[in-house]
C-alpha cells in the first residue's frame, strides 16, 4: 500500500509542476481567464485525450518524436469541456493551454 501512496504523490507532485509550468507559459490574459482548477482539468482532458487517440503509439519519426496534432487535442478540450458543463472555451485559447502543458519538460533534454 505504501508503494500505491508513493506513486498517488508522485503524480500529484509532477502534475502540480506541470499547472505551475502552464501558468508560466501563458500569456497573462488566459492566466486570466483559466485558474488553477481549470489548468488542472484540462491537464487532466489532454492526458485522457492522449490515453484515448492513441497517439502516443504511433511510430515515431526519425529523431524519436511522435506527430501529435495539437489543433484536435484543443478540439477534445473545447468539447469535453462543453459536453460535461465546464464552460465554452475558445479553441485557440486551448491551444495555447495545450502546447504549454506538452512542452513541460523540454527544458531538461539536451
Amino acid at each position: 500500500m505504501a508503494v500505491l501512496d508513493d506513486e498517488l504523490l508522485q503524480d500529484a507532485q509532477l502534475d502540480a509542476e506541470v499547472i505551475a509550468y502552464v501558468q508560466q507559459q501563458i500569456p497573462q490574459e488566459l492566466k486570466e481567464k483559466f485558474d488553477e482548477d481549470l489548468l488542472y482539468y484540462f491537464h487532466d482532458l489532454i492526458e485522457d485525450y492522449l490515453a484515448e487517440s492513441g497517439a502516443l503509439d504511433a511510430e515515431p519519426d526519425s529523431e524519436g518524436f511522435v506527430n501529435i496534432d495539437m489543433e484536435e487535442i484543443a478540439k477534445f478540450m473545447q468539447k469535453h469541456a462543453a459536453k460535461e458543463g465546464v464552460g465554452e472555451f475558445d479553441a485557440d485559447d486551448l491551444l495555447l493551454v495545450a502546447e504549454a502543458d506538452l512542452s513541460f519538460g523540454d527544458d531538461f533534454e539536451d
